[in-house]
C-alpha cells in the first residue's frame, strides 16, 4: 500500500529526469558534511599541546558535536519531509561552512570551539537524516531503474564513511606536515564545501513543498517530529540495541586507543591518530558493499554479525589496554572497524525496511541519532580514568556489548521462523 499524497506530487509521482547517476549530485554534499563531521579527530593531540587543553576537554569538544547532531537529525528529517530536501541540505551545508570557520579562529577559545563542534554536527546531522533519505530515494525508481539491491543502504552509508575515513586522513596529514596546522585543516573544507554547491543545486527534488505536513497532517512542522515506526516491535528488539555500538566502536577505535598507546609515539601522536581513523573507517568503508550479500547468506543476520564481530573488538581493546602495543592497536582498529561497517549498513537496511516513505527521513534520523549516542562513550571513559582504567572500563563496554548482541539475536531469530528467507527481519 503506497503512503504518498496524492495532493503533492499527483498519481504518478514526481517528475524525475532520465539517467540513473541522480544520487551522485547529492553524493559530494553528504561526503564534505561527513569531512566535516570527523576531521577534528586526529586533532585532539594538537588541541592538548597548541591549545592547552585538558584530555577531558579536547575528549569534550569531540563528542560535543552530537548535541547539535541530534536536533540535526530530528529537525532536518522533519522539516525535509515537509518542504523538501534541497533547501535543508543546503542549510546543513552553510552551518558546516560556518562551522569551520570558528574552528579555524578558536584555538584558545573553548566557547568558539564548542560552537564550530555544534554546527557540524548540525551539518552532519543533515547529512545523515536529510542526504541519506535523499539518496536512497535517487537510488530507487523512477531516479534509477537499474540500482543493485541494497543500493539506498549501501550509497548513502558508503558516501558518509567515505567522507568520516578521507577527511580525517586528509587533515590529519596537514596537521602533521603542513602549514597552520590548526587552521589549514579547515580552508580545505570550506573550499570543498564550495565545490559540492553547484552539483546539490541541480539535484532533483523528491519532496516538493506542500502546505499539509509530511505525514498527511496539517499544523506546525514540528508535529511531524512524530515517528510512529519507531514504536515498531521490529525497531526495539532489533534496531535499538544495536544502533549505539555503530560509532562506540569508530570512537574507542580511534579516539581510545590511541590515548591508551601515547607514551610510545611521541611527536607521531597525530600522525598515528589519524593513521586508525582512516583504518578504522577504511575497513568500514571496504565492507559495506558486502553486506548484503552478508545478509542474503545469513538469511537476514547481518546485524548479529557485525554486533559478534563488535563484542570481539571489545574484548581486543582491553588486550591493547594491557600490551599498550601500537601494532596490536591498530589491529584493534581494523576488527572494530568490520563491525562499524557492517552494523551501520544492516541497521540502516532494517530502517528502511520499516519505515514508510512519509517517515523514512525520520525514523533515519532516530537511527543515527541513536548510532551517534555512541560515540560519547571515550567522553566518558577519559571521565571514569581516575576511577577505572581503560581496561576496566572497557570490560564493563564488552560485556554490556555481549548482552546487546543477544538481545538483538534473539529478535532476528523470532520474526525469521516466520518470515520469507532473505527478508531484512
Amino acid at each position: 500500500m503506497s503512503h504518498r499524497n496524492p495532493g503533492r506530487w499527483g498519481a504518478a509521482g514526481p517528475a524525475a529526469p532520465s539517467g540513473g547517476a541522480c544520487w551522485l549530485r547529492v553524493a559530494p554534499a553528504v561526503f564534505v558534511l561527513a569531512w566535516g563531521g570527523n576531521h577534528f579527530t586526529p586533532l585532539l593531540h594538537l588541541y592538548e599541546e597548541l591549545g592547552h587543553y585538558a584530555p577531558w576537554q579536547a575528549n569534550l569538544l569531540l563528542g560535543l558535536y552530537v548535541v547539535g547532531l541530534a536536533p540535526g537529525l530530528m529537525v532536518a528529517a522533519a522539516v525535509s519531509d515537509r518542504r523538501g530536501r534541497k533547501p535543508v541540505l543546503l542549510t546543513g551545508l552553510a552551518a558546516a561552512a560556518a562551522g569551520s570557520v570558528l574552528l579555524a579562529v578558536g584555538l584558545h577559545s573553548l566557547v568558539l570551539l564548542g560552537a564550530g563542534r555544534l554546527l557540524a554536527g548540525l551539518g552532519v546531522g543533515a547529512a545523515m537524516s536529510v542526504g541519506g533519505s535523499w539518496i536512497k530515494e535517487l537510488s530507487t525508481a523512477p531516479y534509477d531503474q537499474h540500482a543493485p539491491a541494497g543500493a539506498g543502504a549501501r550509497r548513502p552509508s558508503l558516501t558518509l564513511t567515505l567522507g568520516f575515513a578521507i577527511g580525517a586522513g586528509v587533515t590529519g596529514c596537514l596537521a602533521q606536515w603542513g602549514p597552520a596546522p590548526a587552521q589549514t585543516p579547515y580552508a580545505v573544507h570550506l573550499a570543498l564545501a564550495a565545490a559540492a554547491l553547484l552539483p546539490l543545486l541541480t539535484a532533483p527534488e523528491t519532496r516538493t513543498a506542500a502546505g499539509h505536513g509530511a505525514r498527511g497532517v496539517d499544523g506546525p512542522w514540528w508535529t511531524d517530529l512524530r515517528v510512529p515506526a519507531v514504536a515498531d516491535r521490529r525497531f526495539t528488539r532489533i534496531v535499538l540495541p544495536a544502533a549505539p555500538w555503530v560509532f562506540a566502536a569508530a570512537g574507542v577505535a580511534y579516539a581510545v586507543m590511541p590515548a591508551v598507546v601515547a607514551p610510545k609515539l611521541g611527536e607521531w601522536a597525530t600522525a598515528y591518530a589519524t593513521a586508525l581513523s582512516v583504518v578504522t573507517l577504511g575497513c568500514g568503508a571496504l565492507v559495506q558493499p558486502f553486506v548484503a550479500r552478508i545478509d542474503r547468506r545469513t538469511r537476514g543476520r547481518a546485524l548479529s554479525i557485525g554486533l559478534a564481530v563488535m563484542s570481539l573488538g571489545m574484548v581486543l581493546a582491553v588486550v591493547a589496554c594491557l600490551l599498550r602495543q601500537p601494532v596490536f592497536a591498530l589491529a584493534v582498529a581494523v576488527v572494530l572497524g568490520l563491525a562499524y561497517g557492517t552494523t551501520v549498513v544492516a541497521g540502516l537496511a532494517h530502517v528502511q525496511a520499516i519505515a514508510t516513505p512519509r517517515d523514512l527521513a525520520g525514523l533515519t534520523g532516530v537511527f543515527y541519532a541513536l548510532a551517534y549516542s555512541g560515540f560519547l562513550l571515550p567522553t566518558l571513559l577519559a571521565v571514569l580514568l581516575p576511577v577505572a582504567p581503560y581496561a576496566a572500563s572497557l570490560t564493563a563496554v564488552a560485556g554490556v556489548c555481549l548482552l546487546c548482541l543477544a538481545v538483538v539475536a534473539g529478535g532476528l531469530w523470532r520474526p525469521r521462523r516466520a518470515g520469507p528467507a532473505g527478508e531484512p527481519a
